[in-house]
């Protein structure tokens, strides 16, 4: 099946849904036989639904959790360096993964957060982008995209919170929250 050029796709802003649509493109393109990764950049020490479900996207889509969880939040006990050492390493395993012709589509997901929080450089990013394979389609999430990488994408996607369950004291739903 020819797919033609590859495109990049940003989904950012402050509102929930950012890697949900990103897994919703993967459910999608496994309806067309197509292959492809996630990486995470800041997920990877909390259960999600998305570690169960990848393994029933395989051998078309593959997870590779690579964060150690949220930085400097709730139970975060690791130090910010060990955070940067390992989105260090993430940023190595995605510049290999954009280049494979086998991926039709490569997530970074909440790459823009480890951005936004200085474990990487937006430099990081531009050169992913670079290095990409041309009929690759890149899927950039998370809040707080830069300017050089919205300028850059074909498709920017902005998820704005109107409400949220969180806001009534509500804690985060199995199945719908993570």
């Amino acid at each position: 099946m020819k797919r033609g050029e590859g495109i990049i796709l940003v989904n950012t802003g402050g509102g929930k849904g950012k890697t949900t649509a990103a897994l919703g493109i993967a459910l999608r393109a496994c309806g067309y036989d197509l292959h492809g990764v996630m990486i995470q950049f800041i997920k990877g020490s909390w259960f999600y639904g998305e570690k169960k479900s990848f393994k029933k996207l395989a051998p078309n889509f593959k997870l590779i959790t690579h964060g150690k969880g949220f930085v400097g939040i709730i139970d975060d006990k690791l130090p910010f360096k060990e955070h940067k050492k390992i989105a260090r390493e993430a940023i190595e395993i995605a510049k290999k993964e954009v280049i494979k012709e086998s991926n039709d589509i490569v997530i970074l997901d909440e790459i823009n957060y480890a951005a936004h929080g200085k474990l990487i450089t937006i430099q990081d990013i531009l050169d992913i982008i670079k290095l990409k394979n041309p009929t690759t389609d890149l899927i950039l999430t998370g809040n707080y995209a830069d300017k050089r990488i919205i300028d850059l994408a074909d498709t920017v996607t902005e998820m704005k919170e109107i409400k949220h369950t969180y806001s009534k004291g509500k804690l985060a739903k199995i199945g719908i929250d993570f």
